[in-house]
C-alpha cells in the first residue's frame, strides 16, 4: 500500500483526534427522537376531517400513507364509540419509529397520545413497595420511566430508544440487552384491549393464552387502552465502554454477557474495532455523565468513508491511526438515564434475532458481508435477550442474540434485507417486527410454533380484519 503521511489525513471535525470513535459514541445507533410527520401536527379535535389532506410518514420517511382521518380518543368509551361509528380499516399509530409498514392505511389512523400517564399505584403511600403498576397505552417510555422514578420505581430493563409508546413497543417486541433479561413485553401482566367487535378484553393470567397472544400482537387484535406491568424499586447503574479488536470481542462476548447485567457491542465497520458497553448495578448515589460525542463520531465515520471509501485497506489504516484503543468511558446514573437516550441522526434499520449459540457465527458472516460494500459506515449492534413465552415474540422459548444493521437516511438500504437477510435466514433468525425485513408468511409460520394459534385468536378479536393493512395481510398470508 502507498505510504500516507499523517499530514494528509482526511479533514475530520476540529477535535477529531479526541472525539473520533469516543467510547461513549459506540452507542450512536441507540435512541433517536421519532416524530411521525402528520399533515396537521396540532390536532385540536378528535378527528382530522377528510377535507384536509392528511399525510403520515414514519420517522425515517420511507413509509407514508394518506388516511381518511386521524382519530385521537381519550378513553375507552371514546375508543368504543370510534369503532362503532366508523367503517373500514383501522391502524394505531404511536411515535412512528417502526421502519416496517405496520402503520400505513387508507382507513382511519388512531393516535393514542391522549391515553397517557400512570393510571394508579397499588400503594401510593409507600410506592417503592409496589410490584405492579397500570399505565395508559399511549404513554411514551421516556415519560413512563420518569413517572416511575418519581415513585421510586423502575422497569427492570429498557430498550435503547425510549420515545415509543407503551403499546407500540409491546406490539413490536421492543427489547434492550441482558442475557438474563427478557424483552419489555415479558413484564406485562395484564392488557385491556378494545376489539373491533365491540368487546373489551382483559388479557391476564386468568386467560394465559390470550395474554401470550396479546403481549406481542403487531397491533392487529384491537386498540390497547391500558397495560399493567411488573416494576421494581428504582436502581442505579454504572456504565463502562471500551474498545477491543473485533476478533477479541467476538471471543469474549459470551463471557461478558454472563458476567454483566447488561452487555452489548458495536462493530465499527472498516476499522477492525468493536466497542463494548456494560451496565451493572451500582449502590452509590453519585452521578457521573460525561459529555457524549456520538454525533461527532458518526460524522467522522462518514467522512472517513467519503474520503477513503473506495480504498478499504487505506480506510482501516487511517482508522488505526486515529483510534486510541486504551480509551475508556465511565458513567453512573439512574437506570433509565443510562439505558435509553435520544439521537438526531436518522437511519433505516434491519434487525434479526438468532439462537444465542449461533450468534457469534452469524455476526461474523454479517460483518464480512457488510464490508463487501464500501459505502457502509454505520456501526453494527449486537445484543443479548432472554427467552419468553409470547407467541409472536422473536425470543419465544429461546435465548437470543440480536444483530442490527443500519444505513443512513437518504442512502441505499435495500441491501440490508437483500444481502444480509439470507444470512439471518441461514442462522434461524426471526425478524424484529418494527424493522426492515422481507420474510414471507410461509417462512414466519415455520419460525413461530404458535403462529396459527395466534391467527385463530386474531380472527376472534377482529373477524372482519379491520385492524389489518397490506403489510400485515402479506405477513399473515391473507388475501386482500
Amino acid at each position: 500500500m502507498t505510504k500516507v503521511s499523517t499530514n494528509s489525513l482526511p479533514q475530520l471535525s476540529p477535535n477529531a483526534r479526541r472525539h473520533f470513535l469516543r467510547l461513549g459514541a459506540a452507542a450512536v445507533v441507540a435512541g433517536v427522537l421519532p416524530l411521525p410527520q402528520l399533515g396537521n401536527q396540532n390536532v385540536a379535535h378528535a378527528t382530522v376531517p377528510a377535507t384536509k389532506q392528511l399525510t403520515w410518514r414514519n420517522w425515517s420517511a420511507i413509509e407514508e400513507c394518506k388516511p381518511s382521518s386521524l382519530q385521537t380518543p381519550g378513553n375507552e368509551a371514546e375508543i368504543l364509540q370510534l369503532l362503532q361509528s366508523t367503517q373500514g380499516p383501522l391502524r394505531c399509530v404511536g411515535s412512528g419509529h417502526s421502519f416496517s409498514a405496520l402503520v400505513p392505511t387508507t382507513g382511519h389512523l388512531i393516535s393514542l397520545d391522549k391515553l397517557a400517564g400512570i393510571v394508579n399505584n397499588s400503594n401510593p403511600s409507600n410506592a417503592s413497595n409496589a410490584s405492579t403498576i397500570s399505565v395508559r397505552a399511549g404513554t411514551r417510555l421516556a415519560q413512563f420511566s420518569r413517572q416511575l422514578d418519581e415513585r421510586k420505581l423502575a422497569l427492570r430493563n429498557l430498550p435503547d430508544i425510549d420515545q415509543q409508546t407503551i403499546a407500540g413497543a409491546l406490539a413490536t417486541a421492543t427489547h434492550g440487552t441482558g442475557a438474563d433479561l427478557p424483552a419489555l413485553h415479558a413484564d406485562v401482566l395484564e392488557m385491556r384491549i378494545v376489539a373491533p367487535n365491540g368487546k373489551v378484553f382483559e388479557c391476564n393470567r386468568n386467560a394465559p393464552q390470550l395474554l401470550e397472544a396479546a403481549r406481542v400482537s403487531l397491533g392487529c387484535l384491537g386498540v390497547v387502552s391500558e397495560v399493567t406491568m411488573r416494576v421494581v424499586p428504582a436502581f442505579n447503574l454504572q456504565r463502562k465502554v471500551w474498545l477491543r479488536p473485533i476478533e477479541e470481542m467476538l471471543g469474549m462476548a459470551q463471557q461478558l454477557a454472563n458476567q454483566h447485567r447488561h452487555f452489548e457491542f458495536y462493530y465499527l465497520p472498516f476499522t477492525g474495532f468493536a466497542a463494548a458497553i456494560t451496565h451493572d448495578l451500582y449502590t452509590g448515589t453519585d452521578v457521573s455523565m460525561p459529555h457524549a460525542s456520538d454525533e461527532e463520531m458518526l460524522r467522522d465515520l462518514r467522512r472517513l468513508r467519503d474520503w477513503a471509501g473506495s480504498m478499504p485497506s487505506l480506510r482501516r489504516w487511517l482508522a488505526k491511526k486515529l483510534i486510541d484503543p486504551k480509551m475508556e468511558e465511565h458513567a453512573k446514573n439512574r437506570s433509565f438515564k443510562l439505558l435509553a437516550s435520544s439521537r438526531p441522526t436518522i437511519f433505516n434499520e434491519a434487525e434479526c434475532h438468532v439462537p444465542r449459540h449461533l450468534g457469534i457465527e452469524c455476526v461474523k458472516e454479517v460483518i464480512a458481508k457488510l464490508e463487501q460494500r464500501n459505502e457502509v459506515f454505520f456501526p453494527l449492534e449486537f445484543r443479548f435477550v432472554k427467552a419468553d413465552d409470547a407467541w409472536l415474540s422473536p425470543f419465544y422459548q429461546r435465548d437470543t442474540c440480536s444483530i442490527a444493521v443500519h444505513a443512513a437516511q437518504g442512502e441505499p438500504y435495500d441491501y440490508l434485507t437483500r444481502e444480509i437477510g439470507p444470512i439471518f435466514r441461514k442462522f434461524q433468525g426471526r425478524p424484529h417486527w418494527g424493522k426492515l425485513h422481507n420474510f414471507s408468511a410461509k417462512e414466519l409460520a415455520a419460525l413461530y410454533p404458535r403462529w396459527y394459534d395466534f391467527q385463530e385468536i386474531r380472527r376472534s378479536f377482529d373477524p372482519q380484519g379491520r385492524m389489518l393493512n397490506p403489510h400485515l395481510r402479506q405477513l399473515f398470508g391473507i388475501a386482500a
